[in-house]
């Protein structure tokens, strides 16, 4: 199914970058940091905006408590996470400093909100319950700047902890989940969306609320997974690209291998499309 929606935004950050559902972002702030603050006023959300940054557009920010919350959910594992933060950062920082008196030219230290970056990974591929990212791992050591990213791996059955502390963000993984389960049965995304979230405890805290929007929710879905599927096909075929390079300069499989990310047999089949030796 092929969808290209105007509406960009993911079901991530309607669920939880919404100021309609403040309570759901400080549940799973809570979650995340292991703490029980209760005042949802104190969230002031600045989540960037593709209409006024272009080609810039994340999915939840806000301050609270003097500190900068960045929070990104992928379904495609990215290492270039902490690169994309340093962007995203820099804006926000810089919507602050205009906003406030904050005077960056002042001979006096200048207090600032203190940056937390967390990507949520729903993906399919395997990955770790919870891993840290350095900017520093791309200029190959340290540098004079340096970002870290936590990634918190989010699928369903994965980081206990974390999901029991947050019903909504268990809730979500639950959906997810269901939906890639059924679509696989049903062969149809829009139907497998459909009978998920019928599919829904009625308790589930998130289902009211998917039901009152459900064309919206539907819309994001589709739109999500199309992206989801163009992003794998162009990742593939820059390794395919790699790969052919590669080859061309004689370079033996096992380096192939270890820099395209694609398996030996892979490497083969493509070779032997193109009529090509490997080393």
């Amino acid at each position: 199914m092929a969808v290209n929606y105007e509406h960009k935004d993911r079901v991530f950050k309607y669920l939880f970058g919404n100021p309609a559902n403040r309570d759901w972002t400080l549940a799973l702030y809570n979650a995340v940091n292991g703490s029980k603050y209760d005042n949802t006023n104190d969230i002031q959300y600045n989540t960037i905006e593709d209409a006024v940054y272009l080609g810039m557009k994340n999915d939840v920010s806000f301050f609270i408590l003097n500190e900068l919350h960045l929070w990104e959910h992928q379904s495609t594992y990215n290492q270039n996470m902490p690169m994309r933060s340093l962007l995203y950062e820099a804006i926000l920082y810089e919507k602050y400093i205009a906003s406030t008196d904050y005077y960056p030219y002042s001979r006096v230290l200048q207090p600032a909100p203190r940056p937390k970056c967390v990507r949520f990974y729903n993906g399919t591929a395997s990955q770790l319950e919870r891993k840290i990212l350095h900017l520093s791992e791309a200029f190959g050591g340290e540098g004079d700047i340096e970002v870290i990213v936590t990634m918190l791996n989010i699928k369903y059955g994965k980081n206990m902890a974390l999901t029991a502390a947050c019903k909504h963000l268990n809730e979500y993984a639950w959906l997810v989940e269901t939906i890639r389960r059924n679509q696989k049965a049903m062969k149809n995304l829009e139907v497998a969306i459909d009978a998920a979230i019928e599919e829904m405890l009625d308790e589930f805290v998130i289902k009211r609320f998917l039901l009152q929007n459900k064309a919206e929710v539907k819309r994001m879905f589709l739109t999500e997974y199309d992206q989801e599927k163009v992003l794998s096909q162009a990742v593939n075929e820059d390794r395919r690209r790699v790969t052919t390079d590669m080859l061309m300069d004689n370079y033996p499989l096992s380096a192939i291998s270890k820099i395209s990310k694609l398996s030996e047999d892979a490497i083969r089949n493509l070779a032997n499309n193109l009529g090509m030796s490997i080393a």
